[in-house]
């Protein structure tokens, strides 16, 4: 399996990065959402405001596993809030083009309206290692993170059946599960929001012939919970009409407080035969 801080790594200095991708972190490709959190990393390494508030990318090409550079450039510093551009390129083609938002704590109004999703505790759910056949096959991605799932029926079905197209789960990170630096911990949650949007919006279609991946991204922080090791995701895509698909999500820490919340637009291409 991969490892989210060791496969999200920087070299380099002065807005000027290079990262490597790894093999480990496979869906169609590099995964849409472990590419677009190390954007995210390198505007950690520029920013003067340790606080990521929001993000919004385009991605431009489908990458190949081995290195990339990254270039982040600020457009705006402020004392509360700053600006910044991330690209990535792979041999001079562009693989993904992001802004960058960071606010400074301070003074605001303050409340939190709404419940969180009813879910079971993650502890007391199977994982979806223990209800999948073995011999199904998956993307290594799915390594990299425990689910705890709320619909085992699915697992039991001789062939899949239509669904509401929502999707909801626990995951942890593995082998590591949180971490201190805030933009790896944002990143945690990007990579749901980004990675979940397929699993929502396919579920109305178990025999489809296309795939949708991701046009785009964007995911607004609104609070840290760098100690939670559980994240719940809950994911919906309302509309798929004329080749494009367009779905939103929450995540919610251990303790259901709303972490972040985003969507994405996903064009269907046709898929390959199974």
């Amino acid at each position: 399996m991969g490892d989210f801080e060791q496969d999200t790594r920087l070299e380099g200095a002065d807005g000027r990065y290079r990262a490597e991708l790894s093999a480990d972190w496979e869906i169609w490709g590099p995964n849409g959402g472990y590419v677009a959190a190390i954007a995210l990393r390198a505007v950690g390494l520029e920013a003067e405001i340790p606080r990521p508030a929001a993000f919004a990318c385009h991605f431009l090409s489908v990458a190949r596993f081995g290195p990339v550079d990254v270039e982040v450039e600020p457009i705006r510093r402020g004392r509360r809030s700053e600006s910044l551009r991330v690209s990535i390129h792979q041999d001079e083609r562009p693989i993904l083009e992001a802004l960058v938002r960071t606010a400074a704590e301070g003074p605001g109004l303050e409340h939190r309206w709404g419940e969180a999703p009813a879910a079971p505790d993650p502890e007391t759910l199977k994982s979806a290692d223990e209800l999948r056949d073995p011999e199904w096959p998956r993307y290594r991605f799915w390594d990299n993170l425990e689910s705890r799932v709320l619909r085992p029926e699915r697992f039991r079905e001789a062939s899949p059946q239509p669904r509401d197209p929502v999707w909801s789960e626990w995951y942890r990170f593995r082998p590591r599960a949180t971490f201190d630096d805030p933009f790896l911990d944002a990143g945690r949650a990007l990579l749901l929001l980004d990675t979940l949007s397929w699993p929502a919006a396919c579920q109305p279609h178990p025999d489809a012939a296309f795939q949708a991946p991701n046009l785009d991204v964007s995911v607004w922080f609104h609070d840290r919970a760098p100690e939670s090791e559980w994240l719940f995701a809950e994911h919906e895509c309302r509309v798929a009409a004329g080749g494009l698909m367009g779905t939103t999500g929450r995540v919610w820490s251990r303790d259901r407080r709303l972490l972040a919340s985003g969507g994405a637009q996903l064009l269907c291409v046709p898929a390959p035969p199974r």
